[in-house]
């Protein structure tokens, strides 16, 4: 069983950035895709960004682009989503999911439906 856990959240004023972590355990990163995906308050939870099995290809949501940045470190098993100039309408609880997927395979995975593994979630909270 895959275990992740997301760390990096708080309180941050509008301009300002953070970075999140997602750190899985008990499985190689190695053999998953990633993603990150939001639940605003009262709202359904949302796509924010995806990367594939090699880091060679990355995906978006349109709300993000050119604003968040993801990554990810296999020798750290370390997922990352870099926040930068943050808006009040970022707020909210960000969870990181894993995807196995083949090496060849860099089809975006928006729908949270499509991921295997989910962790708990970090808030994020930016103050206008």
């Amino acid at each position: 069983q895959v275990q992740l856990v997301e760390s990096g959240g708080g309180l941050v004023q509008a301009g300002g950035s953070l970075r999140l972590s997602c750190v899985v355990s008990r499985r190689s990163l190695l053999n998953y895709a990633m993603g990150w995906f939001r639940q605003p308050p009262g709202q359904e939870r949302e796509f924010v960004a995806f990367i594939t099995r090699n880091g060679g290809t990355t995906h978006y949501a349109d709300s993000v682009k050119g604003r968040f940045t993801i990554s990810r470190d296999n020798a750290k098993n370390t997922a990352y989503l870099q926040m930068d100039s943050l808006k009040h309408e970022d707020t909210a609880v960000y969870s990181c999911a894993a995807k196995r997927t083949i090496l060849t395979d860099n089809a975006p995975r928006t729908n949270s439906d499509r991921y295997d593994y989910w962790g708990q979630g970090t808030q994020v909270t930016v103050s206008s």
